[in-house]
């Protein structure tokens, strides 16, 4: 699972760390409407057996993102986001190809929001 909003975080509780979001809850508005996007704290999930947490040092508007907030109707809060770059936090226990401080890269054009390793061009 990519955390494609992971930006920082700060405790709700002792239990529950938080994560910044940009988010919709409203299909179609203009983007100039305040409402059209806005951030919001959301839980931070826990990595799966075989997921990655990344903590997201830059994001990029992807057509997707545009296509899903003006088509797609929500009842609750959508988190939108599909190309970013960051810093891997933790991994699932099946993880075997990536581990805390490894730098990645993603996008949708990845076979469905795939990771890859930024590559320094060496």
């Amino acid at each position: 699972m990519l955390s494609s909003t992971y930006l920082s975080q700060s405790l709700m509780n002792e239990e529950q760390l938080l994560m910044k979001a940009i988010v919709y809850s409203q299909n179609g508005l203009p983007i100039s409407d305040e409402n059209a996007l806005y951030e919001l704290d959301v839980a931070q999930p826990q990595p799966g057996a075989r997921d990655l947490l990344v903590k997201i040092h830059a994001i990029a508007v992807n057509p997707v993102d545009t296509k899903v907030r003006n088509g797609a109707p929500t009842d609750k809060p959508r988190i939108l986001g599909w190309d970013a770059v960051g810093v891997v936090e933790a991994v699932g226990e099946e993880v075997t190809l990536f581990q805390p401080g490894d730098e990645v890269f993603c996008g949708r054009y990845y076979a469905s929001g795939q990771l890859c390793r930024v590559w320094s061009g060496g």
